[in-house]
């Protein structure tokens, strides 16, 4: 994963041990999970594989983001087809390769190492049963149209731009210190990074002051060095997209706190860590997804406001809202519009709870009970009284 999309070493080794863990916990609770429901002495629940689940995934969690489609899918008796994406071929291979060595039989997980051409006949497929797809709201449209049309069962998990809220009563240092990590988490690409940090003016400028501290000290460079922090952007368009929406914000009207320019010479892949305030409403950094350690500080009047800010966004991925009060913290769990909150803490997926967003970052759940019922036939039984005599 380092090698081809530029993941710092030590957060490589943390994915691959989630990953274990995610097997784990399959393993553990798959049986209890597809236990047949009896609901009195004629009615039945039954909890049935479809078949082949083709699963589309992106290269910024090559392992994991494989791992909790695969776990679940395969536990429930489907078997699992692998379209990853084309710049970690090594990737791909691997996690065939780790499923046969487990113990899999030939065929039960297949990579194939085609260009995004051929998916739409791949779904068109009559051996594949649904489809699964992490990626961008493009991509994720085109696969639910395609799947439509042939009406297959979908799950997808497209982009976010989770917003990360400081109300007065936060731990401001606690907060700053996290919102760093939640930010630059994998070099700042991944969908439930925190992008917009949406502070209330009690604590903007000890917050702002905090943070930029804390950014202005990460280490970028080589992600096979143990003590690198950020690592470069996985690609030359990724880099050139996040320049353009910096560009352009600034243009908008944003200002500058740090970084903001792309290092030197113009093919290297390294993106300073960055910060950006007083970013307008439509700038692409506060209605875009920013996919690189950009973080968009914004200034809201209060509680209420910081709500409503929050909550202007297409995306509905996840969310983190930081406050010492329990009234508040209740407040934003429920009115946050999210696939998940966080208070306190910044957003992760975890194998014993669902993980999957709303509006515009997508439908369906992946992990746990609810991951794993996705891909199965949920089948009704009634059988009267039988005659045992005949």
């Amino acid at each position: 994963a380092t090698r081809e999309m530029g993941k710092v070493i030590g957060a490589a080794r943390d994915e691959v041990a989630k990953c274990a863990a995610g097997c784990r916990f399959y393993a553990e609770h798959a049986e209890a999970f597809l236990t047949p429901e009896q609901h009195g002495p004629e009615h039945q629940v039954l909890f049935q594989p479809l078949g082949t689940v083709l699963a589309i995934m992106p290269w910024n969690f090559p392992f994991w983001q494989t791992v909790r489609f695969a776990a679940p899918a395969l536990a429930a008796g489907n078997v699992g087809v692998l379209k990853h994406s084309s710049n970690v071929p090594q990737c791909a291979l691997a996690l065939e390769d780790v499923f046969l060595r487990a113990g899999a039989p030939e065929g039960v997980f297949q990579t194939m190492l085609i260009g995004s051409e051929l998916v739409e006949r791949v779904i068109a497929d009559a051996r594949v049963a649904a489809v699964t797809l992490t990626g961008s709201e493009g991509a994720g449209r085109s696969v639910a149209a395609t799947a439509g049309h042939h009406l297959k069962k979908t799950v997808l998990e497209l982009g976010g731009s989770d917003p990360f809220v400081v109300l007065a009563s936060a731990d401001i240092n606690r907060a700053a210190e996290v919102a760093v990590k939640a930010r630059v988490v994998n070099n700042g690409q991944s969908c439930i990074a925190a992008k917009r940090f949406i502070v209330v003016d009690a604590v903007y400028a000890q917050f702002l002051a905090a943070f930029s501290e804390r950014m202005r000290a990460l280490r970028v460079g080589d992600p096979m060095d143990e003590s690198t922090d950020v690592g470069p952007l996985a690609t030359a368009a990724i880099r050139d997209e996040l320049a353009r929406q910096v560009a352009d914000s600034i243009v908008a009207g944003a200002h500058l706190v740090l970084g903001g320019k792309p290092a030197e010479p113009k093919t290297s892949l390294f993106y300073p860590p960055t910060i950006l305030v007083e970013v307008p409403a439509r700038a692409p950094a506060a209605c875009e997804e920013l996919f690189g350690p950009v973080a968009a500080v914004f200034r809201a009047a209060d509680a209420d406001h910081a709500l409503a800010m929050a909550n202007d966004t297409t995306f509905g991925l996840g969310a983190s809202v930081w406050t010492r009060d329990r009234r508040e913290a209740e407040r934003f769990a429920r009115e946050l519009e999210a696939g998940s909150v966080f208070v306190n803490d910044m957003v992760a997926s975890d194998p014993r709870f669902p993980f999957g967003g709303i509006k515009r970052s997508g439908y369906g759940r992946e992990l746990s009970v609810h991951g794993l019922r996705e891909f199965v036939n949920v089948k009704t039984v009634r059988m009267q009284r039988l005659d045992l005599d005949l």
